[in-house]
């Protein structure tokens, strides 16, 4: 289940497909693409309100037009994908794999020096039994 968001505005339940920031500072209100996530001090706004903004007098609006082609699918999104298949099909690493029934077992690694210890042997300070 997706939740799309709505308009901001009050009684619009439009889905929204701007995002209205006010700068205070150089009195400006920036409408743009609607942003990734929900913002505390932004608001949403639907295609009608946004197309009908007026700003307070002495405000400028800034109007930021969405990057039509940087809508789809980039050639970095497609390599990502890729990657994510190549390492979700490797085989992996011996250290993360269960060991195979009958098979010694790692007990301490020092370096490129392993001690195994055979899966018969109950020794637990790491010692191997002779039988």
């Amino acid at each position: 289940m997706s939740i799309a968001r709505i308009c901001s505005r009050a009684a619009c339940h439009r889905p929204a497909v701007s995002t209205l920031t006010y700068v205070y500072a150089d009195s400006t209100c920036v409408l743009g693409p609607l942003a990734t996530y929900a913002e505390p001090h932004c608001y949403d706004l639907c295609a009608d309100h946004a197309d009908r903004l007026t700003a307070p007098n002495g405000w400028e609006v800034i109007r930021l037009a969405p990057d039509l082609a940087a809508a789809g699918p980039s050639d970095d999104d497609l390599e990502a994908l890729a990657n994510a298949v190549r390492d979700a099909a490797r085989p992996l690493p011996p250290a993360s794999r269960p060991p195979a029934p009958g098979a010694p077992v790692e007990v301490i690694r020092r370096g490129h020096l392993r001690m195994l210890q055979d899966p018969g042997s109950t020794a637990s300070d790491g010692s191997t039994e002779q039988a």
